[in-house]
């Protein structure tokens, strides 16, 4: 009779583990701890264009000769071909606002940066991020402030702020659209923010 007793306890306990593991698995993705994606794109805005022509007079055919003027001794030496290089470079984006990340929740480094391009749109620019892959993570553009060594739980949705959209990759440098009608001078902060778990990876201030 016990061990048909332990024998059903362990039972139930393998199915109870099966169960925890089958919820607990997909919400938290430990594995997640031990991948990355690294992304790498290109500062907005375009690089210089070059041009560069040359002009010279051809020497004229006549009756299927070539011909070219005789040369007298007061004739100046023919001058060097004319050459016109125009160049053109497209205005550099302009920076409004920067801040380096601090660690929350995971160790996050690197820096955040608002641009506006010559079109007058806005851009958040994240260069040399490295945090911590992680499930449904967001970067959020906030009213809170970042302080030092804080716990980032529950901070960054207790007052206003802004997705900007799915973190492209945990690593390397990306660019955000800021839209028109996001006021940077209430929004001053930026976060790497966790959805899943309400909880800022990192984050930094923008000044």
């Amino acid at each position: 009779m016990p061990s048909t007793r332990r024998r059903t306890l362990a039972v139930a306990t393998v199915a109870v583990a099966a169960v925890v593991a089958a919820v607990a698995l997909p919400l938290f993705q430990p594995w997640r701890l031990f991948t990355g994606k690294v992304v790498d794109e290109a500062l907005p805005g375009a690089d210089p264009i070059s041009m560069t022509t040359s002009s010279t007079a051809p020497p004229t055919i006549s009756g299927g000769r070539r011909q070219t003027p005789a040369a007298t001794p007061l004739q100046t030496p023919p001058s060097t071909p004319a050459t016109t290089t125009a160049t053109t470079t497209a205005s550099a984006p302009r920076q409004l606002a920067k801040g380096s990340f601090i660690t929350h929740e995971h160790r996050t480094t690197g820096t955040a940066s608002v641009l506006e391009l010559p079109n007058g749109s806005r851009v958040l620019r994240l260069e040399a991020l490295a945090t911590s892959d992680g499930p449904d993570l967001e970067v959020w553009l906030s009213d809170a402030k970042v302080v030092e060594g804080r716990p980032g739980w529950h901070v960054f949705d207790d007052g206003r702020y802004r997705s900007l959209g799915q973190l492209k990759g945990n690593q390397g440098n990306q660019n955000y659209a800021i839209p028109a009608d996001v006021d940077l001078t209430a929004l001053r902060s930026v976060s790497i923010w966790c959805n899943r778990f309400n909880v800022s990876f990192g984050a930094a201030a923008l000044t």
